[in-house]
């Protein structure tokens, strides 16, 4: 079977029929190469600069830099570059090395990853806290442990792709993205024919921005007996009059039974974390095998224990982000584009034609503006946009490149309300 590379997504090439598998790997090299062929292949771009609101980039064929506004870093408080954070986690390699050298159980786990757990799990009112190598781990490993064949996961449609692969070993159902009503009604169905129940959303939404509503969410697991897991590795920092995320918006902490996150986003590192009650924990400390074998995190993370208190010390940095969120958000919506319901550091540009919003992102690089074009199975087929995300240490004049950039393109490839109200 041939695939169309005009309309074809990554999806296409997961399991392709009756091919075996370097058939396989070489069909999708050479979409790869229709793809990098019409300049459309703006992944694994090489920076050879810090994250930062600026970036040089390594463009495919270029010799030279090209300096590029970035809106694919999700660094949104500008973490990773902060002189007390890269201060604490020299200080910390200088005491510990580069590594712990072991997993957990025997010999890996250090003062600071004990230091790092309990700062975590108090920042959102939580006893206890478990690491993970990374969020990505954080959600799969987690629902692989708790959840079995004699269990249903019931998932948002929205939620991250970590989260799909930590239901494979269980039985799944899925609601429309943020559909109350739908909720329900599986809820409601699934009520005794498994033995737990639970129900598994993001706090803010990596693809549209948008938020969930967690109070009634709670309010609907609780009622009909299952548990509820909040993601909110988009959150953290960016959402709540003290950056703890979409939780603090209905102030529901005491509402949701396990919260599971990243460093990785506000935070400026690397590594993903689960908050729940002290006995779940411990469980999984011991029980999950992501966790149990492998090898715990560096000494580097001393620049997590810094970051988490500055998300309070210096609340200017959220206050910074949410101006340029504002800023750039309502200038695209005044000059006719769709942001859809985002409410967060996420917008996107909601375009829906795959080979368009490749072309966007094209031609959006070329004007020295850095986005990340979204397709299938990202987002539905007919979803496909321009996502950016937008970091405190933007500045208006840095943004605006980027609105007149929008502005440009629009008039080539009319992806604007403008011309297609």
């Amino acid at each position: 079977m041939k695939i169309n590379f005009q309309n074809a997504s990554f999806k296409d090439f997961e399991n392709i029929p009756g091919q075996d598998l370097y058939t396989t790997v070489k069909e999708f090299h050479d979409y790869l190469e229709f793809l990098r062929n019409n300049g459309h292949l703006n992944y694994r771009i090489e920076s050879i600069s810090p994250v930062g609101p600026e970036m040089d980039l390594l463009l495919p064929g270029e010799s030279e830099t090209t300096r590029s506004v970035c809106l694919v870093s999700n660094d949104y408080l500008g973490y990773s570059q902060h002189p007390k954070i890269k201060a604490a986690v020299i200080d910390g390699i200088s005491r510990f090395g580069t590594g712990s050298g072991a997993s957990p159980a025997i010999g890996g786990h250090f003062i600071y990853h004990q230091m790092l757990e309990e700062k975590i799990a108090a920042f959102y009112r939580k006893k206890e806290a478990i690491l993970y190598t990374t969020g990505y781990t954080a959600n799969s490993a987690t629902l692989q442990c708790l959840m079995h064949k004699e269990d249903l996961i019931i998932l948002d449609m929205a939620v991250h792709a970590s989260v799909y692969e930590g239901a494979l070993n269980t039985n799944v159902k899925t609601f429309l993205h943020n559909n109350l009503e739908m909720l329900e009604q599986v809820l409601k169905n699934a009520q005794d024919k498994y033995r737990n129940r639970m129900v598994v959303i993001d706090g803010v939404y990596s693809q549209d921005g948008d938020l969930a509503p967690i109070d009634a969410i709670a309010d609907l697991t609780n009622k009909y007996g299952g548990y509820l897991v909040v993601d909110d590795a988009h959150g953290i920092g960016v959402i709540g009059k003290t950056g703890r995320g979409v939780i603090e918006l209905d102030n529901a902490f005491d509402k949701v039974d396990i919260i599971t996150g990243t460093f990785s986003k506000a935070l400026g590192n690397i590594g993903g974390y689960v908050l729940g009650e002290p006995n779940l924990i411990e469980y999984l400390k011991y029980q999950s095998k992501q966790h149990l074998f492998s090898t715990t995190a560096t000494p580097a993370i001393f620049g997590i224990l810094k970051a988490i208190d500055l998300v309070d010390e210096e609340p200017e940095w959220r206050s910074k982000l949410w101006a340029n969120i504002n800023y750039l958000k309502n200038g695209l919506i005044s000059a006719g584009f769709d942001v859809g319901t985002t409410a967060s550091a996420v917008i996107p540009v909601k375009i829906g034609d795959i080979p368009k919003t490749l072309e966007a992102g094209r031609l959006l690089l070329k004007t020295g503006v850095y986005t990340n074009p979204i397709m299938y199975p990202a987002v539905s087929k007919k979803n496909a946009r321009i996502r950016m995300n937008v970091m405190a240490t933007h500045t208006f004049e840095q943004l605006g490149r980027v609105l007149e950039a929008f502005k440009q393109i629009d008039g080539i490839l009319k992806i604007s309300n403008n011309y297609n109200s």
